[in-house]
């Protein structure tokens, strides 16, 4: 069982940064593939980045450019560095990694970009 726990999320307006954090109970080197996901008001859960263990990482293409993951192993931790925020990123934002045969989430963080 893999425990991750988000922060990080808040209110900023549009144009601002904000930094969210993943921390994971398993190590990394255990892990098949991590990223980011996102659900706003009213929609379905969409990807925003993914990153397979050794290959690179893949930006939807509505956050590319603007949004970049990031990993501290010796902390367990991912980061999803969010600039330049639009109302339309306005979500609940999810980490999620396979490890092995499992699929684990968090428990998601507010992000509200307001215009």
């Amino acid at each position: 069982q893999v425990q991750l726990v988000e922060s990080g999320g808040g209110l900023v307006q549009a144009g601002g940064s904000l930094r969210l954090s993943c921390a994971a109970s398993a190590t990394f080197l255990s892990i098949n593939v991590m990223g980011w996901y996102r659900q706003g008001p009213g929609k379905e859960r969409e990807v925003v980045a993914r990153m397979p263990s050794g290959g690179s990482t893949i930006y939807a293409e509505y956050v590319k450019g603007r949004f970049t993951i990031s990993t501290d192993d010796a902390k367990n931790t991912m980061y999803l560095q969010m600039k330049n925020l639009k109302p339309e990123d306005t979500a609940v934002y999810y980490c999620g990694m396979i490890v092995g045969m499992g699929g684990y989430w968090g428990q998601g963080t507010q992000v509200t970009s307001s215009s």
